[in-house]
């Protein structure tokens, strides 16, 4: 396991102590507090698996970190804020859980922040994305290994921030979407693009004549490059419908961020599309990568998604910081091993950063391209945009 930054003596000395007075003692638990059932449950699926697989990755199979097992229990917010919310305070009071991994929806997830800090508990945040959550709601007890909306829409600004460029943005009408348009806004500033235009939709639309309709009467009087920029999660097809509706006519074009593979197949009938992304299984060379998709190709006969990355993320910040600490699970002394931590994942190194522990990582920006024997569109590397290449604001 690498960890790059190095520890105060303080906290070296506490993981020398920890090591032997832990060692075969107690399990060390982790609750796994997502949503299972409803919209996202594939998001969900993809986030365990992963975190399960890191956890066997980080151990070297053991399952043990300084001596100590690792448990984990599983409970299902149905993506409901209040349900997440108890059930996290159940796994930290009821349970005594050591520490926390959740939030598939940036809505629940956000619901749960104050019930870390209110038991004084590490709650990491995978795969919710919403800024706020590191942001305005951010407390000291919360790390995120997921990206942020800063990061989407930087790394989105790289691919679609020219010179005389206009942009109108769809997004769903809640934490993801609005922060998501927020950031890309304030992404674009300086690369010569422009947002025109933003309409908000949602969570649930299937119908998207009337939003597409406002969005092409708004770009219809704009001169040069026109794209419907895309920001969605979840079901609806909205770039299917707006495809139907023939934006071509009008000389727009269609972007978007990066999916979980059913959704790229939708992305078969925009060869050539533009957009970043946070993880397809082919734009990382490294051998963590390579492990996670060997294994999860023989396990269940399909790559590693999006959200398996982020799960096997999770993972690796965990044992990272418990072999810092030498299985102690105090929070003060987690906290001082976290911040300023780096780790290796399947993309690359992450960094915790200190001012608001939000994993800084790189971006992948791509082109759509249809591949014979691929029943999705590919989204085909142009190029990794690094982390320290990315200016993501503070905004806590």
């Amino acid at each position: 396991m690498k960890l790059t930054r190095p520890l105060s003596l303080a906290v070296l000395w506490l993981a020398g102590a920890a090591g032997a007075a832990f060692a075969q003692q107690d399990p060390i638990t982790i609750a796994h507090v997502y949503g299972k059932t409803g919209a996202l449950e594939a998001y969900a699926t993809q986030s365990h698996n992963g975190l399960m697989l890191g956890f066997e990755y980080y151990t070297g199979g053991s399952m043990e970190v300084a001596g100590r097992p690792l448990e984990v229990i599983e409970k299902d917010t149905q993506l409901q804020p209040d349900i997440g919310r108890a059930l996290l305070a159940e796994a930290y009071g009821d349970d005594d859980v050591d520490l926390a991994v959740g939030g598939v929806s940036s809505g629940v997830a956000l619901a749960m922040l104050p019930v870390a800090e209110e038991y004084g508990k590490i709650f990491i945040v995978e795969p919710a994305v919403a800024d706020s959550i590191t942001g305005e709601n951010f407390n000291r007890y919360i790390f995120r290994t997921g990206r942020n909306s800063s990061q989407d829409a930087i790394a989105n600004a790289v691919a679609l921030g020219k010179e005389g460029v206009k942009i109108a943005t769809l997004a769903q009408d809640y934490a993801f979407g609005r922060d998501g348009v927020a950031a890309f806004r304030d992404a674009l500033e300086g690369t010569g693009a422009e947002l025109v235009f933003e309409e908000y939709a949602p969570q649930d639309t299937t119908d998207f004549t009337a939003h597409a309709q406002r969005i092409f009467d708004a770009l219809a009087t704009e001169e040069g490059r026109k794209v419907i920029f895309v920001i969605w999660a979840g079901g609806g097809d909205p770039l299917g419908k707006i495809r139907d509706m023939e934006p071509e006519r009008l000389g727009i074009e269609m972007a978007t961020g990066g999916n979980i593979l059913p959704a790229l197949v939708a992305y078969r009938d925009f060869p050539g599309m533009e957009g970043a992304t946070y993880y397809y299984y082919e734009s990382p060379e490294n051998p963590i990568n390579d492990w996670l998709v060997e294994q999860h190709m023989e396990r269940f006969g399909t790559p590693p998604d999006f959200f398996t990355a982020g799960g096997f993320a999770a993972a690796g910040a965990i044992v990272a910081a418990l072999e810092a600490t030498g299985g102690d699970t105090d929070t003060e002394t987690l906290i001082a091993a976290m911040e300023g931590m780096s780790w290796d994942t399947p993309k690359g190194a992450m960094t915790f950063r200190p001012e608001d522990h939000q994993a800084l990582q790189d971006m992948y920006h791509f082109r759509i391209e249809v591949q014979e024997g691929v029943e999705w569109g590919v989204p085909a590397l142009v190029e990794v945009i690094p982390a320290d290449q990315m200016d993501v604001p503070i905004r806590n």
